[in-house]
């Protein structure tokens, strides 16, 4: 099965040679995933991280009441995971579940160590990795706990330019801690901003 985005990530941001990529090949799980079908679900220990070759993953708690709290969405090129429950090999809280039919390459320890063996320098590249995600993670809790609706939306068009026509804006509206409504306004808002900038 090709896999571009994959194959160029290990390359770009793993440090690979297109020949070590090749080594590693014979070890690739993949996985399709069918719109609305779960790769991880509450009480599930997760054992993989999910590279998102083609489609659209997200990223969910569920409160008491049965509302959804979307923490990621995963498109192509990006990581999801359950980072506590593959570590600590602990129940997971969280779900995982494709908003649109989605190809997952599927990231185990057992292949870590295998593109370890071929390339000594990669675990130091994927440590960067996570430690950058842990980052934003940082930056996502103080916009949820201080920055307005507007400033929450901004920043996830910088984030996800490419979803805004492939998610339903309820969740959209989710991923912000805001309602739906709430968020309609802020579209509005600043669709009228731009059109009167236009104007001048």
């Amino acid at each position: 099965m090709m896999l571009p985005n994959f194959k160029r990530h290990l390359i770009e941001k793993g440090g690979l040679s297109e020949t070590q990529f090749q080594q590693v090949e014979p070890f690739l799980k993949t996985r399709m995933v069918a719109k609305g079908d779960f790769l991880l679900q509450q009480g599930d220990i997760c054992n993989h991280s999910f590279f998102v070759e083609q489609g659209v993953l997200r990223f969910y708690a569920l409160n008491k009441e049965g509302k959804e709290n979307i923490l990621q969405f995963a498109t192509e090129n990006w990581i999801v995971s359950d980072r506590g429950s593959v570590f600590f090999q602990e129940p997971s809280t969280y779900y995982i579940d494709a908003v649109e039919d989605t190809l997952t390459v599927m990231l185990d320890d057992d292949f870590m160590s295998e593109v370890a063996k071929v390339n000594p320098n990669f675990r130091a590249q994927n440590e960067r990795l996570l430690q950058n995600h842990i980052r934003h993670l940082y930056k996502r809790i103080s916009q949820l706990l201080g920055a307005t609706a507007k400033e929450r939306y901004l920043d996830f068009v910088n984030m996800y330019p490419d979803i805004m026509l492939r998610v339903p804006q309820w969740m959209i509206a989710s991923y912000l801690g805001i309602t739906p409504e709430s968020l309609s306004r802020v579209r509005k808002a600043l669709a009228k901003e731009n059109f009167n900038s236009d104007l001048f």
